[in-house]
């Protein structure tokens, strides 16, 4: 199971952390992305971390955005700093241990997911 947390209110140009921690899992052999819905739009990929380390982000959010895991925590870290209010969404994080780089910003190639955290920017 995978529990998302960290959203809130900020206003623009703030900075905020989400955490994903996972539990059941053998966490350290999975992928674990985020992706974000704002109301009225379909959901996004935001950024990536593979088990090796790697990390992946959409254009939207490079240079403002970092993905980051712990693995001996079972924790993923999203630091958001410089918070558009486009940012605004539901921010879910998702995990699947199969997934491959070329569907690594696809959500249907993800099994497991959170249930989501808000993340409201105020301008």
């Amino acid at each position: 199971q995978l529990q998302a947390s960290g959203g809130g209110l900020v206003q623009a140009g703030g900075s905020l952390r989400l955490s994903c921690a996972a539990s059941g899992h053998t966490f350290r052999s999975y992928t674990v992305s985020w992706f974000r819905q704002a109301p009225g739009k379909e959901r996004e990929f935001v950024a990536a971390v593979r088990s090796g380390g790697s990390t992946y982000s959409a254009d939207s959010v490079k240079g403002r955005f970092t993905i980051s895991r712990d693995n001996a925590r079972n924790t993923v870290f999203l630091q958001m700093n410089s918070l558009k209010p486009e940012d605004t969404a539901v921010y879910y994080c998702a995990a699947d241990s199969r997934v491959i780089l070329s569907y690594i910003r696809t959500s249907a190639y993800y099994i497991h997911w959170g249930q989501g955290t808000q993340v409201t920017v105020s301008s």
